[in-house]
């Protein structure tokens, strides 16, 4: 990048706060009191995320006698639940592709149960009055190469030939330009019912709202220290008291798990974004985005950007940073160099938008697994679930994992349980030096094939085969 341009772009950074744009909304809720003493229920929750919202709010759903408790460590939707981009997918599977890849003879069905998924999630938000600035827009995947733009129609037409293109369109370089206009845009493959956009903390300080409402004990600025049996069922110890529940779902996702032998399948994996200013009529007239899709890009380095409800641009991804050793710590939600290319890159996508400001610029951690989709378990006899590993498509999927956590606990075999996305584990992460090196090398490796036409080396054909990957 010249000089002169990194300068030009880094001047639309000059008035940025280093802060989720999310969770500066003025309808940001008081958090909830921190528990003393000693509580008792038929369910604890552990994670005041999504996934431990929806287990929270399905459970009081499924049996309102049920007593339930929530412990978030901070503050509800303060983590990857507030800092996403918020793109609220139908696929449990990180997009057809990986899940076609992964369960061949499941994907109908898994299609199927994350569609309807995506309905109950617009069914719930109706029914407790949660208004998140849903929209169901639907998602466009552009390509910014001539090489992707073969590879979107090859890969439409493969769709077609399994009966899986149903609701999803081939758009040539005109008619992408015709949704959003943007010179790099070459094709498009445009889902139109299986993504919806929103805003991410609302919806969780809306279920927070709805489960308090229902009865559910929610207690914030208290984590979960400790998890043991005790007697039939199991105690957790927080800072300033404890809790003995019958039964446990742990949403800690990217959080060291309170069961040490799942911490291998996850590491952190840091996530940027910028916020722009709200852009005036004529702004917005010259890109189009009358139907305010999100969008992606399809390098292996992906962007993905969307429209929030007062007409700002979220730019995000490209760098997936993870720190050796696969600590979670404040310090590495802001990255100013990062920040710099993000720029750099959106005015190369919207170079009729020179001029516009930045506003907000934050990152967050996403927890990373190697087949890119949740895995669930259980532990002590079943008497404890847990959901991880979403890698960055949990805004939908967390519904469906809370769902799953239930089930197992419940001892009951459902068509959920059942399936083998649920039944098995993927492979974990070996332990330092070597996960470090894998990851930079699987980096370098991906960034290498963004280069050269799409073409993966010896490295990424290897971990293709051993069904192992790095992704945001």
């Amino acid at each position: 990048m010249a000089p002169s341009a990194m300068t030009r772009w880094t001047k639309s950074l000059s008035e940025a706060q280093p802060v989720p744009y999310w969770l500066e909304d003025p309808g940001k809720p008081h958090p909830e009191p921190a528990l003393t003493g000693a509580e008792t229920c038929d369910l604890l929750v552990v994670g005041g995320g999504y996934s431990g919202l929806w287990t929270a709010l399905n459970a009081k759903e499924r049996d309102p006698k049920r007593e339930v408790v929530l412990l978030e460590g901070r503050e509800v939707g303060w983590a990857a639940s507030g800092r996403n981009g918020g793109f609220c997918a139908a696929s449990l599977t990180h997009g057809l592709s990986n899940g076609l890849t992964r369960w061949p003879d499941e994907i109908r069905t898994l299609r199927r149960l994350g569609e309807r998924n995506l309905d109950e999630i617009e069914a719930a938000l109706a029914r407790h009055g949660i208004d998140c600035d849903f929209e169901r827009t639907g998602e466009i995947d552009v390509a910014t190469e001539t090489y992707q733009a073969w590879e979107l129609r090859d890969w439409h037409q493969e769709l077609a030939d399994k009966g899986l293109a149903d609701g999803i369109e081939f758009l040539d370089a005109d008619a992408v330009r015709e949704q959003v206009n943007s010179p790099t845009f070459e094709a498009g493959l445009y889902d139109r019912r299986g993504v919806a956009m929103l805003h991410p903390a609302k919806l969780a300080w809306g279920l927070k709202r709805a489960c308090v409402r229902l009865g559910v004990r929610v207690y914030e600025h208290t984590p979960a220290l400790t998890l043991k049996p005790y007697g039939a069922g199991m105690a957790v110890r927080t800072p300033y008291g404890s809790v003995r529940a019958r039964r446990v779902a742990l949403g800690t996702n990217i959080f060291p798990s309170l069961l040490r032998r799942v911490r291998s399948y996850t590491v952190p994996v840091y996530d940027y974004a910028l916020m722009t200013e709200p852009l005036t009529a004529d702004q917005l007239a010259s890109i189009g985005w009358k139907n305010r899709q999100g969008l992606g890009d399809s390098a292996n380095q992906f962007h993905y950007f969307r429209l929030s409800a007062d007409n700002r641009i979220l730019w995000g991804g490209y760098d997936a940073i993870y720190p050796y050793g696969g600590r979670v710590r404040a310090e590495y939600d802001d990255r100013p160099e990062t920040y710099a290319k993000l720029a750099g890159h959106f005015f190369t996508c919207f170079p009729q938008l020179e001029g516009v400001r930045f506003t907000h610029t934050w990152g967050g951690a996403i927890d990373t697994c190697s087949r890119f989709s949740a895995f669930f378990g259980t532990a002590h006899h079943g008497r404890v679930a847990y959901a991880a590993g979403y890698t960055g498509l949990g805004v939908g999927a967390t519904r469906f994992g809370a769902d799953v956590m239930l089930d197992l606990l419940s001892g009951e075999e459902t068509e959920r349980t059942r399936l083998e996305m649920v039944r098995k584990k993927p492979l974990p992460f070996p332990p330092e030096p070597l996960a470090w090196t894998g990851i930079a090398l699987t980096k370098w490796s991906l960034a290498r094939a963004d280069a050269h036409g799409g073409r993966r080396n010896l490295w990424l054909r290897t971990m293709d085969r051993l069904g192992l990957g790095f992704d945001s």
